[in-house]
């Protein structure tokens, strides 16, 4: 996932085909943006802010994240943002 943490507003958008992106109001302070990012990716996927996990990249922009639930409905789920709007 590479974040740009001061981006206006929380989004979750395709990236490359290496990684999502995700846009978050919150500034990179004190955890904030990680905090920011797991909500948006919970609210985002329809899962427990419990079930997503900052794995790598506390400090980087790039970061992995792991996400508990059913592993078909949450590929399905990041294919729709790279899916054409219609």
């Amino acid at each position: 996932m590479r974040v740009t943490p001061r981006g206006g507003r929380d989004a979750l958008t395709a990236g490359t085909d290496a990684h999502l992106a995700a846009r978050l109001a919150a500034a990179p302070v004190d955890g904030a943006a990680n905090d920011a990012l797991v909500a948006l990716v919970a609210k985002h996927f329809g899962v427990p802010r419990r079930a997503v996990t900052l794995v790598a990249g506390q400090t980087a922009r790039v970061k992995r994240l792991a996400i508990a639930g059913d592993a078909t409905a949450l590929a399905r789920i990041a294919a729709s943002l790279y899916a054409p709007a219609s």
